[in-house]
């Protein structure tokens, strides 16, 4: 219902559009040329605007369809269906009742701003601003937020086939880039204490790596990017279950071969989409998405960080993340898998 809600209203906004595109140009308004003239330009540039990111949408969600299609054993886990899916595999889902919203979090794409948006649409109206949230109150454990887990087996069914959902992915290579710098390369007690300390003693030929965070970067100690790349591909890691959410793949934390998403949107384009989301929820008026810090992993930054990486061990990790590549239409990193 929700989905056919928000359709309805894109609609409604292009026929808006158009009328008053027509009604400017009407010979019998006295209205000047000149804001004429603009006005015609606005309303031709937002509509040409808006059917280029509908379409883009519309692309992105069926080469989703597409891909789980052709490649449906190695992409669905073994799972035939949302049934076969437990309610601990489906923890990243966020519900927003009152606006029938559904939001599947990505750690390192974004999720921190829209959990912040999530968090003051369930705070109802007047909404505040989602950047004067404080980010204790979405992390880490998310406690004031409403989780798709939390309901009953038939009500999630219900909530997953009506309401409107989202997810925004990423770059794989990096994502993980970003996940090493914010939780290995900087100070960080619990990923150094629960994986920066194992990551030392196995690939970082330290047989007995200090016990404590701040010992280890005393010493001027922590993970390299090469050896946070050697824990990844290291079949022991994944054998020994999940990945951390943080690294794991998109797929596995959003399951769109099962799950189907009404919006599919990029990291490299967050604001423009961002905008585009809420005006299909019919919140532009309501929500304004926080600015984005500036990515500072560019394509040429992440060469120096492959650099350290040999080429067999790169092979690896796209290997581990090519599910995520294919499904989300990004492009193969060639230049840093042919040696």
């Amino acid at each position: 219902m929700y989905v056919t809600q928000m359709r309805y209203r894109y609609f409604l906004h292009v026929y808006i559009c158009l009328w008053a595109l027509l009604y400017e140009s009407c010979p019998g308004l006295l209205v000047p040329v000149n804001l004429k003239s603009y006005s015609q330009t606005y309303f031709l540039v937002l509509l040409i605007t808006e059917e280029r990111m509908h379409q883009v949408q519309e692309q992105r969600k069926q080469h989703v369809k597409e891909t789980c299609c052709d490649y449906k054993v190695e992409l669905s886990d073994g799972k035939r269906s949302i049934d076969d899916i437990n309610d601990r595999d489906l923890e990243n889902l966020l519900v927003d009742d009152t606006h029938g919203i559904i939001y599947c979090f990505i750690p390192k794409v974004a999720c921190s701003n829209w959990k912040k948006v999530m968090f003051v649409l369930k705070q109802g109206e007047p909404y505040r601003d989602p950047m004067s949230i404080a980010d204790d109150l979405i992390d880490p454990t998310d406690k004031h937020l409403t989780f798709l887990k939390s309901f009953p087996r038939t009500e999630m069914m219900a909530k997953l086939k009506h309401y409107t959902k989202f997810l925004f992915v990423r770059d794989p290579f990096v994502r993980i880039i970003s996940a090493y710098r914010d939780k290995l390369q900087r100070t960080n007690k619990y990923f150094y204490d629960n994986f920066g300390r194992n990551i030392l003693r196995r690939y970082g030929n330290q047989s007995d790596p200090p016990r404590s965070l701040d010992e280890a970067f005393a010493s001027g100690l922590s993970p390299s990017f090469h050896n946070f790349i050697q824990y990844l591909v290291d079949p022991k890691t994944e054998n020994s279950g999940p990945f951390e959410p943080h690294w794991r793949q998109m797929h596995r934390l959003c399951h769109p071969c099962h799950i189907h998403y009404d919006f599919i949107g990029h990291q490299e384009t967050l604001q423009d989409e961002a905008e585009q989301l809420l005006k299909l929820l019919m919140l532009q008026d309501d929500i304004k998405f926080p600015l984005a810090y500036v990515n500072m992993t560019s394509s040429v930054s992440m060469w120096d960080w492959f650099r350290t990486v040999p080429v067999e061990d790169r092979r690896k990790l796209y290997k581990l993340y090519e599910s995520d590549f294919r499904l989300f239409g990004y492009r193969k990193p060639d230049e840093f898998l042919d040696g």
